[in-house]
């Protein structure tokens, strides 16, 4: 054991500190997706979960406006900016939050009912969310800082007591309450609240700073002009099951809502990628060595395809397996909403130039017609072909936010009269069509589970039987120039 921790004391503590993480991500991600079965199927109807889904689609569409991810955005560059006074900061954060938060309760408690018909949910289940968001939004800056200065054993600490106690508290306030759905959602939110009011007074106490005019000037001025980007995401994510439970009712909101989990699990392992290979890209950009990035953008993408390909291949076990029969409908929601995460790793691409150019406007943009777009046609083929539809309806809103973000980096490389070099746009391509058809393979023998077998096991020979020749193609497919 000793040599064991003496190897890792070795380790540079940023190598420590990622590692650390992604190992509590997955336990973390794992934990969540492993019990979802247990409150989908076995501890909650369909009408029951469908209150757990709007709430998490408000509790979404809230945070954004209560908190404006003020604990991202500008806060890596506030960490550095005012690296003298973090927790003055922090706290001033705060600060904004819980006054966001009062104009909130002023303009929603004198007309709750009205309010409550919008969002399907008494008033003081919103009343426990607008407590729960200043919560998370304490443990969210507090362990931004942390993580910051590679302190990771308190974050990662407090991140699985709060992963393991808030299913356990759930499940017991559900064997105890006659009103099981809002028994789940607050089982999770006193978890949530109790942690988090904890650290909202520790940062107070530790920052002494509720009112800031610089930094709160600082923070806004960063953070609003990207809230049209970040109220798009809101509504890729939120808006479907909103509109479903509105249009067709709260069981097929919960339907979906497994659904759209099951497809949207592989994000996670997406945003971990993406946070280890931005600073990569960053300083090849910086090196001017951009076409390094050409093979490895396109292996990053041939991963997450073949990921996502294991998904929707065996999206009617796995349905079986999370909600049973009274969710086995939503398999085929899943395949457009995987491949919907594919476009949006795409996507997170070419905004990953955007960024390092410090270019928002064109990402905004982008972001609000492709949410327009979701709005619009959830609006329309919600109400025609049923809860299915949104799912192809987001797959439709990414493809034009990939093409959008594409067409405003092409510009923006213009303007730096840049090369656009980094990315292997045909190998690209290739992997989205193949990917889109493996798919649809997949969804034709979905009630044949013999058959996706026979064909995934003669698939797997033939790759390791003709490895030299798919070796051969990937070189061929990055280019001569990345052959060399």
């Amino acid at each position: 054991m000793n040599k064991v921790k003496s190897k890792w004391n070795e380790i540079p503590i940023e190598a420590r500190a990622s590692i650390a993480y992604i190992i509590c991500d997955i336990i973390q991600h794992g934990l969540a997706f492993f019990t979802l079965p247990l409150f989908a199927k076995h501890l909650l109807t369909t009408e029951e979960y469908g209150q757990v889904t709007i709430y998490a689609s408000w509790s979404g569409i809230l945070t954004l406006f209560l908190t404006l991810n003020l604990a991202y955005g500008s806060f890596a560059k506030a960490m550095v900016k005012y690296e003298d006074d973090r927790d003055g900061y922090i706290s001033a954060i705060e600060g904004i939050t819980v006054a966001l938060s009062l104009i909130f309760l002023a303009i929603y408690l004198p007309f709750h009912s009205l309010w409550n018909r919008l969002f399907e949910l008494p008033t003081y289940i919103i009343c426990i969310m607008v407590m729960e968001l200043l919560s998370v939004n304490a443990v969210m800056l507090w362990s931004g800082k942390k993580r910051f200065e590679y302190r990771y054993v308190e974050v990662i600490a407090v991140t699985l007591f709060i992963a393991f106690s808030t299913p356990a508290m759930a499940v017991l306030l559900i064997i105890n309450s006659d009103e099981k759905g809002y028994a789940r959602i607050i089982g999770f939110a006193v978890v949530n609240i109790a942690v988090g009011f904890s650290i909202f007074v520790l940062n107070l106490i530790r920052g002494k700073k509720f009112f800031n005019k610089e930094y709160w000037k600082y923070a806004l001025g960063f953070n609003v002009p990207l809230l049209a980007y970040y109220l798009s995401q809101v509504i890729f994510n939120q808006s479907d099951r909103i509109m479903i439970s509105h249009i067709v009712g709260k069981p097929k909101a919960a339907i979906y809502g497994v659904a759209y989990s099951l497809a949207m699990v592989l994000t996670f392992v997406l945003n971990a990628i993406n946070n280890s290979y931005l600073p990569w890209f960053y300083g090849k950009i910086k090196e001017e060595k951009q076409e390094e990035n050409r093979g490895i953008s396109l292996g990053i993408a041939i991963i997450m395809a073949v990921l996502l390909s294991g998904v929707i291949w065996y999206a009617p076990e796995i349905i079986q397996i999370i909600g049973g029969e009274k969710y086995f409908e939503a398999r085929y929601v899943i395949p457009p909403v995987a491949i919907s995460v594919l476009l949006l790793f795409y996507s997170q691409l070419f905004i990953n130039v955007e960024f390092y150019y410090e270019r928002k406007k064109e990402l905004v943009w982008a972001s609000i017609g492709a949410a327009i777009a979701n709005l619009v046609l959830n609006w329309i083929f919600i109400k025609k072909y049923g809860f299915v539809a949104a799912g192809y309806t987001t797959m439709v809103s990414y493809i034009i936010f990939a093409v959008s973000n594409y067409i405003a980096m092409k510009g923006i490389l213009r303007d730096n009269n840049e090369e656009d070099i980094a990315y292997n746009y045909p190998g690209l391509v290739i992997v989205f069509f193949l990917f889109c058809a493996l798919s649809a393979v997949g969804m034709i023998f979905y009630d044949n589970l013999l058959v996706r077998i026979v064909i995934t096991v003669v698939v797997l020979i033939i790759i390791v039987v003709k490895k030299d020749f798919f070796i051969r193609l990937y070189v061929e497919i990055k280019g001569k120039k990345d052959a060399k």
